[in-house]
């Protein structure tokens, strides 16, 4: 399988909170796109790695991406290991995405910043022909990071408007994070999760507002971007 988009994160939910709707939308653009969760999220408060992987599956079929796998990378454990590092690779040979879309390398949760660095290291370490792996050597032509939660001025912004109700069906499809039971008791634990839904609608409306749209999901790259006609360059300076 050759993905034109792969998305990779660390736990179920955090593609569909992050970037779902830019998935969505490349494949109502017609390309192949793809999630790899590195764990299975069995460390969650809520949901069972059972439940999760069902609703991860839902979301997909929400999304439209063609394929979805788990890493199996431990969670509340991610970290550079050889060991993952080479399995990730090795995925990166078997899908070959043309581009990538990762974790922003700064973060709160551990995993979130280290899925970051593995999930690159993973990338590049796929294209040395020498590497002790099944597959021919490959690596991605660009790689993205997705800041919706970092405090950092993205490089652009992709006009999700079109997508965003059906990108909130895929991240309320996680029922056992964002809905739980009313008769589970109160976690004595702050969870960021408990706020997740109100901060994706007001950071949508925050980054589509900046790109004069209805919702929006930003980005950063570490390259230069290259335009042709400045005279067609959208959003309005003054």
């Amino acid at each position: 399988m050759n993905l034109d988009l792969l998305a990779i994160a660390a736990h179920p939910d955090d593609v569909e909170l992050t970037c779902g709707g830019t998935l969505l939308k490349m494949a109502q653009f017609g390309y192949k796109t793809g999630i790899l969760d590195l764990t299975a999220g069995e460390m969650g408060t809520r949901g069972t790695p059972k439940i999760r992987a069902k609703e991860a599956a839902n979301a997909a079929k929400l999304l439209n991406v063609s394929w979805r796998d788990t890493l199996g990378v431990p969670d509340s454990d991610v970290k550079l290991s050889r060991k993952y590092k080479l399995r990730l690779a090795g995925v990166i040979r078997q899908v070959r995405p043309k581009t990538v879309i990762l974790p922003y390398w700064e973060a709160r949760h551990p995993d979130h910043y280290h899925a970051s660095i593995l999930a690159y290291e993973g990338c590049f370490l796929a294209g040395l022909k020498q590497l002790p792996i099944s597959g021919e050597a490959y690596r991605p032509f660009k790689i993205l990071y997705s800041v919706s939660y970092a405090d950092v001025r993205p490089t652009f912004v992709v006009d999700i408007s079109d997508q965003y109700e059906q990108r909130r069906k895929a991240i309320m499809a996680f029922a056992s994070q964002f809905h739980p039971k009313k008769a589970e008791p109160p976690s004595k634990v702050h969870l960021a999760i408990d706020h997740l839904e109100e901060e994706m609608n007001q950071l949508a409306r925050h980054y589509g507002q900046m790109i004069g749209v209805q919702y929006g999901e930003p980005f950063l790259q570490k390259e230069l971007m290259k335009v042709e006609d400045v005279v067609k360059m959208e959003v309005r300076s003054i």
